[in-house]
């Protein structure tokens, strides 16, 4: 069925099956939509988060119930794409991350809990704050004390002039329109913030040089899945087969920006010196190498 972008003039529940699942799915592309203003906020976002990486900070991800999962899904992927270490990476979530389901609301208000979790933050980090409203006591609190702690704030919220936004160095707003379901901002905002938070890490990612050709060349090989990924990267930027893409993971370590410069043919001494003359950005580093050994 066509989907149908219409306000709704009547409750969802009220609606035959076939409508409200219309206007469900409806509701979560308008929430796409809403990210497109957004777009200059989230790249200065993701070279905040860049710099930070680059120079050793921490990246802090702060909100509380359905934002802060959201805000979870994205950092808990950033070792496993990026290979950014763990320890660069911290999640605040008001409450606690949930371990059973069970989130209890009012942990959002917990101002202390805030101002404490924020004690982490050092000069010099990046707080990416999360709230729908804007005005999320947690939420607040937290980006307050990591920005007089010295860190710069990334505030992502669902509306305009937030109060979040106040002091924030990348005010990112996403307008997304009423919920089909009122005040369930898991649904159209939560969609919305997804998205952003996804685009800040991965253009992140870009600007750090993990990805190359569209590949993930600084990805985290820790499975049979993944080490079956990362040979076949080796194997098609470096043009060799797949024998010798394994061959030259197993000798680095499982590094795969090293391996395909040691599968072009460089050692493993002079593939370092090289990712470390050009930031790990792989497309320096291989026409350096194609000079080298041609």
């Amino acid at each position: 069925m066509p989907v149908r972008h219409t306000p709704i003039h009547q409750p969802i529940d009220a609606l035959s099956e076939t409508d409200a699942l219309g206007v469900m799915l409806a509701s979560q592309m308008d929430a796409l939509s809403a990210v497109a203003p957004a777009l200059a906020a989230i790249a200065a976002a993701a070279h905040l988060v860049a710099d930070a990486v680059t120079r050793g900070a921490v990246v802090h991800y702060a909100a509380a119930g359905s934002s802060g999962l959201m805000a979870l899904a994205d950092a808990c992927e950033l070792p496993g794409t990026f290979r950014i270490p763990q320890d660069q990476i911290r999640v605040h979530m008001a409450g606690g991350v949930p371990v059973n389901g069970h989130m209890p609301g009012g942990t959002e208000d917990d101002l202390t809990e805030a101002a404490t979790a924020a004690r982490a933050v050092k000069d010099g980090d990046v707080a990416i704050v999360v709230s729908a409203s804007g005005t999320t006591p947690y939420a607040l609190r937290f980006a307050e004390t990591a920005a007089a702690r010295g860190a710069r704030i990334v505030a992502i919220a669902n509306v305009a002039n937030a109060a979040l936004f106040k002091g924030a160095d990348s005010a990112i707003t996403l307008a997304t329109a009423g919920e089909v379901i009122d005040g369930s901002t898991r649904l159209g905002a939560g969609t919305a913030q997804k998205v952003a938070l996804n685009m800040i890490s991965t253009r992140a990612g870009i600007l750090l040089g993990h990805v190359h050709d569209g590949m993930m060349v600084n990805l985290n090989p820790d499975n049979i899945k993944l080490r079956g990924r990362a040979a076949g990267i080796v194997a098609r930027i470096a043009g060799v087969d797949s024998a010798a893409a394994e061959q030259a993971l197993q000798q680095t370590g499982y590094d795969t920006k090293l391996a395909t410069l040691v599968a072009t043919g460089l050692e493993i001494g002079a593939a370092r010196a090289l990712l470390d003359r050009h930031a790990g950005h792989l497309r320096a580093c291989l026409a350096d190498a194609n000079a080298l050994t041609t």
